[in-house]
């Protein structure tokens, strides 16, 4: 996508041919391109290595251990799933605050303490206070060498099969390059006529969800019905 010159016009290159318009809204997702740590690529384990949105339900993965890497909502909702027939161990990076799934919509995504001044990441949601005690703990893993794999504290393990829940790219490579958006007014960026909807980096905490998403449809269509 670019601005043709320095009028109203926005040109979008698309798989149809080329698109021109006034107004251009990026929804293409705050987690649309699965992330893969580098690591990953040196793994060779008997079962199978898969991101966590490949994942269906217990039978899809092979009998035998499972190391799930990420402690965030997918890994531990994966973890729980499969600790009744497999077992399980869950690798994360940081400490993460549980709450009741009846929360998400006030509590979800990441938030900056006001005593530290530091990011926190999203909470996990539950059902109950904490993981299953029938799922092994252990820390972020730092490499990967044929199926052996290290964790942080030096510890190893063989596991039968790998799931990465480590996150998601946001869907704007398709992009141009931006200067810092106005932080005054979000789903604005520095090209007229372009906005982003439902992601946060754009947006506000919360974007990414349902409500947060219909939240920056209704600044969007405001922002289209004012531009001169």
């Amino acid at each position: 996508m670019k601005r043709l010159g320095e009028g109203f016009a926005l040109q979008l290159s698309t798989s149809g041919g080329l698109v021109q318009t006034r107004n251009v809204v990026c929804a293409t997702g705050a987690a649309a391109v699965p992330w893969m740590p580098g690591w990953a690529g040196a793994l060779t384990v008997p079962g199978i290595v898969q991101h966590s949105n490949a994942y269906q339900y217990p039978a899809q993965i092979p009998s035998g251990s499972v190391l799930i890497v990420g402690g965030g909502n997918s890994g531990v909702q994966i973890a729980e799933e499969l600790c009744g027939s497999h077992d399980v161990t869950l690798s994360s990076r940081t400490p993460r605050r549980y709450r009741p799934r009846e929360r998400y919509v006030a509590t979800a995504g990441t938030t900056v303490s006001w005593l530290s001044g530091r990011r926190r990441p999203e909470p996990v949601f539950t059902h109950s206070a904490g993981v299953s005690g029938a799922i092994t703990r252990a820390p972020a893993v730092v490499n990967a060498e044929g199926a052996m794999v290290t964790f942080a504290d030096g510890s190893q393990m063989q596991p039968t099969s790998v799931i990465l829940a480590t996150g998601y790219l946001p869907g704007d490579a398709w992009l141009p390059h931006l200067a810092p958006h106005e932080q005054r007014s979000r789903t604005k960026t520095t090209i007229p006529g372009l906005f982003v909807a439902g992601m946060p980096g754009y947006s506000r905490r919360g974007a990414d969800t349902i409500d947060g998403a219909w939240r920056d449809a209704l600044t969007v269509a405001r922002h289209v019905t004012d531009r001169p």
